[in-house]
């Protein structure tokens, strides 16, 4: 599998300045898939009223809110994002419903600032993708999570978003100088590498099924949407200013002859995680 350029891995600035500039379209009609699967998720989870969840990568806020609903006025959800943007559509969100149990804080997912044992239940939903080391991020997810409480993932499945994503790549290749770059979630691998995560970090019991969260498109246009607003644009922001426009057109275009009547189907698989700190661990030596 061709591996991911060095800026996209070392730096993460660039990503979170890309992250950021999803914000404004984070929350379309044509990314529900992100609602989808934040409510698939938390169904998941399964938190008890009063307890305490922790939401990483948290964006507009999508799982955090339907985990409040579940933990009830006595529990409390944090959401955290280094994606000040993204977060302060959250906040709008927690004063338009009037949502008193859901702490919002610009943190890095990978270095938390919360004690060890904290949260019963930590998740991360569509947000693996933009972090540069999965493995460090899980661990440390798994470190603030108590014993006998859950870790919970939603990730891509590797044939997300097929056949568009490779309509996409193989028309940016050229322009961007690169042999295709696969997606962040096709780097991770799929079931096995996605348990294996979950068990170096500690975590027992560990499960993943998959679930198809996909819907049809009403246009091309909204195919666009997606990509802009989610963790594609990376692979987009690689063609040149100068030929972006052309680019959106002429993608367009070849993706548009893949329509039928019922519009433009999108694909959106989805891995769901799940693994349990151990209740009791052996002294070390």
């Amino acid at each position: 599998m061709i591996s991911r350029r060095a800026p996209q891995d070392t730096d993460p600035l660039r990503l979170i300045t890309l992250r950021n500039a999803t914000a404004e379209g984070a929350d379309r009609e044509a990314l529900r898939f992100t609602a989808f699967c934040a409510d698939r998720l938390a169904t998941q989870m399964n938190p008890a009223p009063g307890d305490k969840v922790l939401d990483v990568m948290a964006g507009t806020g999508a799982l955090a809110m339907a985990a409040a609903q579940a933990v009830g006025p006595n529990g409390r959800v944090t959401a955290i994002d280094l994606a000040e943007s993204l977060l302060a559509r959250l906040e709008a969100k927690i004063s338009k419903f009037g949502l008193a149990n859901i702490d919002v804080h610009t943190m890095d997912a990978s270095h938390l600032d919360f004690r060890r044992d904290y949260f019963q239940h930590t998740a991360c939903s569509l947000g693996l993708d933009w972090l540069p080391d999965p493995g460090a991020a899980v661990r440390e997810w798994a470190r603030v999570t108590r014993p006998g409480g859950s870790v919970n993932l939603a990730v891509f499945a590797p044939q997300a978003f097929q056949p568009l994503l490779g309509l996409l790549r193989d028309r940016i290749a050229p322009l961007a100088g690169v042999r295709g770059e696969p997606a962040p979630w096709e780097q991770l691998g799929g079931h096995e590498p996605l348990i294996a995560l979950l068990r170096n970090a500690g975590l027992a019991d560990v499960t993943v099924h998959e679930m198809q969260l996909g819907y049809h498109l009403r246009d091309p246009r909204e195919w666009w949407e997606v990509v802009w607003n989610s963790a594609l644009r990376p692979l987009v922001e690689e063609v040149p200013d100068a030929l972006r426009d052309r680019f959106r057109v002429e993608h367009l275009a070849e993706v548009a002859a893949l329509a039928t009547a019922d519009g433009l189907w999108l694909d959106v698989p989805v891995l769901l995680a799940r693994g349990h700190k151990p209740r009791f661990t052996e002294p070390t030596p």
